[in-house]
């Protein structure tokens, strides 16, 4: 469907917040405080960290050995699990009032937990609801990184989508997500303008993966994390040896904006709470397309041809069951 476009240039926020961990219900007040502020300040998008809802537990092992699982580990897993959020819910509906309200398309990382098929798996999911208040697309990680995989299920090829929106085409991927060079092309094969890279991974070094993707794409790029201390953390979890043993900052943060050409448009931020914001000329994406357009001129599909597999992949496929 054609969307007319509003305006030529676009308005946008990246958050960078402290988190509520493992608690569900501070944290979407708190998500739809800062999205009013932003709101306030002109903001037309708004994008939070990866899994800012109910936190990244960095540096909990959840009681996770090669060959072993602890009955405590065990216990906290279950309370991340319960203040994961489920949709349609309470939750996501206070998050699509909150955009409704404001005005604003918003993207926000959260723990997700579907009970279609599971009970119990989560996934770290991207909700991108538009400022109606529709929600536009959940997009599950395809591959959750390292001792991520303990926590979180994969997801499908069925939610790596771009939406068309008012103020541009909107997609992205979460944290080392970015660096699959196929699942890039995915979101470059459907005309991504704004790219959306919420993550957890607060080095230096991932400033060079946001850059190269702008200047890769030609698409403006948003990067969001969070900034953390270990007083986000519940204070009955203190007590345990693990979170004693953490850093006091846990992620310095490192949102930043950058433009088509990949030149720095806000940002890097380290080391503190704050709100990053940037005014996206969309005549730019044209300009920076010129002399490189990765799936135009530059593309070659007589030599190179993706496939993506985008239909929903039950665990149980009955016979009767209607087509995906």
């Amino acid at each position: 469907m054609q969307v007319e476009r509003t305006k030529p240039e676009v308005r946008v926020a990246v958050v960078q917040a402290q988190p509520a961990a493992f608690r569900r219900d501070e944290g979407i007040d708190r998500s739809c405080e800062l999205l009013l502020k932003a709101a306030e300040q002109g903001a037309q998008l708004v994008l939070f960290p990866e899994a800012y809802i109910p936190a990244y537990p960095r540096g909990l092992s959840f009681g996770t050995l090669v060959g072993s699982r602890s009955r405590s580990g065990r216990e906290l897993w279950q309370r991340y699990w319960e203040q994961a959020v489920e949709g349609p819910s309470a939750a996501t509906e206070q998050l699509a009032e909150a955009a409704r309200a404001a005005s604003v398309e918003l993207a926000i990382g959260v723990v997700e937990k579907d009970s279609s098929y599971s009970r119990a798996t989560l996934y770290c999911s991207l909700l991108h609801f538009g400022a109606d208040g529709r929600l536009r697309n959940v997009h599950r990680k395809l591959k959750p990184t390292a001792a991520e995989r303990l926590i979180w299920g994969e997801g499908d090829g069925s939610t790596l989508n771009v939406a068309e929106t008012p103020l541009g085409r909107v997609g992205g991927l979460i944290c080392w997500e970015n660096m699959m060079p196929l699942a890039r092309m995915a979101l470059y094969g459907q005309g991504v303008e704004i790219y959306l890279a919420p993550t957890a991974d607060q080095r230096e070094v991932w400033q060079a993966t946001l850059r190269h993707i702008a200047l890769e794409g030609r698409c403006f790029v948003l990067g969001s994390n969070q900034y953390q201390t270990r007083a986000s953390l519940p204070a009955d979890m203190r007590a345990w040896d693990e979170v004693a043993a953490l850093p006091e900052t846990l992620s310095r943060g490192g949102s930043a904006i950058y433009s088509p050409l990949g030149e720095i448009l806000a940002g890097p931020l380290y080391d503190e709470e704050g709100i990053l914001y940037a005014t996206l000329d969309r005549a730019e994406l044209t300009r920076a397309r010129y002399d490189f357009d990765v799936v135009g001129h530059y593309a070659r599909p007589d030599v190179f041809q993706l496939q993506i597999h985008r239909q929903v992949k039950p665990p149980v496929k009955f016979d009767d069951d209607p087509p995906a």
